[in-house]
């Protein structure tokens, strides 16, 4: 028998401490008589499942405001999916509470016995989300990318989710060969007649469901600090009537797609149709306010997951 390392011994003791706490409901003082070890030590171990991510706590209690502004929402943009979180004052991340939450409807998703065609787009939110997943089998699935995978200098884009959403869920994965922004349009149309990339277009608008992050923009904006944009063109784009992105796509304050500018240049498989697809868009805090906004008021997305504050900005503006 292969003997463990110290570090996964250490993990293996920790998520056995994790499960006796969050799982079975024993106190620390039952962890460390059931695993013979000090109330002390049972107590690191239990911080250490934590600090190590081995375990992902759901919150199922709906909390009534939240599911208030939900309904206040989904009347205001006529939407077809809205989950509404907590907001925590405190914090200053942009993904936590939206990314559990994305994960529960990914999730939800998948577990359909019937076969549907999942599409997702790329950023840190939907990258966390995925990173809350459970390990699934469903091979019914087909799993699909809306964004290209290589960065402009052909590496692998960090935040493109398609590769680690592969990793998790068993399924058949569609990734997109491109980068999210090409040369020229001529480029473009080249590369989408590919036959690869065909199949992938298809997909794109057979879509069940498509999950999508929200793009701010600004000089320190994901395009730029990925290395798409460079500042003196996020600037031109925004003077242009730019509010914000998603997979690449830039849209004005109306959430209407931006005329003969970069989106010619957008490498990117098409917003599935929203008469027909479930398009999820995943973000809070102030800075994606306005792209937020402007995604709804455009019908760009028809469902949204958000945290309290965002959402009451939502209603107000």
């Amino acid at each position: 028998m292969a003997k463990r390392t110290e570090t996964a011994g250490r993990l293996d003791d920790a998520a056995r401490a994790g499960w006796l706490y969050y799982v079975a409901g024993r106190t620390q003082d039952e962890i460390a008589s059931a695993m013979g070890i000090s109330r002390q030590s049972a107590q690191r171990l239990v911080s250490l499942a934590v600090a190590e991510r081995l375990i992902k706590v759901r919150l199922d209690h709906p909390i009534a405001e939240c599911l208030e502004l939900g309904e206040a929402l989904r009347k205001k943009f006529g939407l077809v999916h809205v989950d509404i979180v907590p907001s925590d004052p405190g914090s200053s991340s942009t993904t936590i509470g939206i990314a559990e939450a994305g994960a529960a409807e990914i999730e939800r998703w998948l577990k359909k016995t019937d076969p549907i065609v999942l599409a997702v787009g790329t950023g840190r939110t939907l990258k966390a989300a995925i990173d809350q997943l459970p390990t699934m089998e469903c091979p019914q699935h087909r799993i699909m990318s809306l964004t290209g995978n290589i960065g402009p200098d052909g590496s692998a884009a960090y935040y493109n989710v398609i590769f680690s959403m592969a990793d998790a869920v068993k399924a058949r994965h569609y990734p997109m060969p491109l980068p999210v922004l090409v040369s020229s349009t001529e480029e473009r149309d080249l590369l989408h007649k590919q036959s690869l990339v065909q199949s992938t277009l298809r997909l794109g608008r057979e879509a069940d469901v498509a999950f999508v992050g929200i793009g701010e923009l600004g000089a320190d904006a994901p395009l730029c600090l990925d290395g798409f944009l460079d500042p003196e063109e996020m600037a031109r784009l925004m003077e242009e009537g730019a509010a914000g992105e998603i997979c690449g796509w830039m849209f004005d304050r109306d959430g209407k797609l931006l005329e003969g500018s970069i989106n010619e240049r957008v490498a990117s498989v098409p917003l599935p149709p929203r008469e027909t697809t479930t398009v999820i868009g995943l973000a809070k805090g102030k800075r994606k306010h306005l792209a937020l906004l402007s995604a709804l008021r455009g019908g760009m997305i028809n469902g949204v997951i958000t945290d309290e504050s965002t959402a009451r900005h939502l209603l107000s503006a």
